[in-house]
């Protein structure tokens, strides 16, 4: 499928074939909604903690008699009836990944690339790598190409460029990945994807 190229003035710059492999497949809406589960999940810490009653500090003496004092009986003041007691039932550490085969991950990731060229959601664009690290320049190409940063955009990048990165840090909505770390949910978040046109070669020989 071809695909019209911008510059960062937002004038066509060619042409582009995009592989059907990556954004001509059938859409699997089920499969896309486990990658994004699986993603999610995995990015749970899965840290939180609390003290049971055997865990807090404190005595742990019988606070007065079992008999005759007229008063509900209790064993230790640290229960988890008192104030400051331990937490019954409480969370503990645990580990919340799942996983998903490498076929079903990208699978997921091209039916995702198919949803959003189908949406008229991806736009390829020339020329980024050689832009100033300067916010005010980004935000005029985001523009120039009808892009708006507030509505969440992905801009896919083939490698690591620094000028990139610093120059879309402080511009609220828009996120930067490389094409090689390009995952279904990040995809799916954005209402708009922007590639560096050479980050699609680059998308395609990681994926193979």
């Amino acid at each position: 499928m071809r695909v019209e190229v911008l510059d960062v003035k937002g004038k066509p710059a060619g042409n582009v074939t995009l592989p059907n492999e990556l954004f001509g497949v059938n859409i699997n809406k089920q499969l896309m909604a486990s990658a994004v589960r699986v993603y999610l999940a995995n990015q749970r810490q899965g840290t939180v903690s609390t003290k049971t009653r055997g865990e807090v500090r404190g005595s742990t003496r019988k606070i007065y008699r079992q008999k005759g004092t007229g008063k509900a009986r209790h064993g230790g003041i640290r229960a988890p009836l008192f104030v400051k007691g331990g937490i019954a039932f409480g969370p503990k550490p645990r580990d919340f990944s799942l996983t998903l085969t490498k076929k079903m991950r990208e699978a997921a990731l091209f039916s995702a690339l198919s949803s959003k060229l189908e949406d008229n959601a991806i736009k390829i664009l020339s020329g980024l790598e050689k832009i100033q690290p300067k916010t005010k320049e980004m935000a005029l190409v985001l523009k120039n190409i009808g892009v708006v940063p507030e509505k969440k955009v992905l801009l896919v990048i083939p490698e690591r460029l620094d000028n990139v990165w610093k120059s879309a840090r402080n511009i609220q909505g828009i996120r930067v990945a490389e094409a090689r770390q390009l995952n279904t949910y990040d995809v799916l978040h954005n209402n708009a994807i922007v590639f560096v046109q050479p980050s699609i070669e680059v998308l395609k020989k990681s994926l193979r």
